[in-house]
């Protein structure tokens, strides 16, 4: 199940707003029995929990995707390094990307 501020996210996206800022534009809050929006400052409508479920698939599509980003980015190295290897031998380290990309692909 994803994250509150992920389907947040999603829902602002596909309502036009592409920057959501939880320190001002949406504080969220949980007392103990899961996260809930207190405070809504955008332009468009705050979302029912029926719109927040409807983003349920994007929101986990995307959280998927920045665990494999982050995965990637730990297996591709220091860009210097990456930069030096490229310069040594582009094809092995072509090779090298693209199985770090194959081992990890996106949703």
């Amino acid at each position: 199940m994803a994250q509150l501020s992920t389907k947040i996210k999603s829902y602002c996206e596909a309502n036009g707003v592409s920057n959501v800022d939880f320190t001002k534009d949406v504080m969220l809050q949980d007392d103990g029995s899961g996260a809930y929006i207190k405070e809504w400052n955008l332009d468009i409508a705050q979302p029912t929990d029926a719109q927040l479920t409807e983003q349920e698939t994007s929101a986990n599509t995307e959280e998927a995707n920045n665990e494999v980003r982050n995965t990637r980015r730990i297996a591709y190295g220091d860009i210097g390094e990456q930069l030096d290897e490229i310069y040594k031998d582009i094809d092995g380290w072509k090779a090298r990307i693209k199985s770090i990309k194959d081992a990890n692909p996106k949703g």
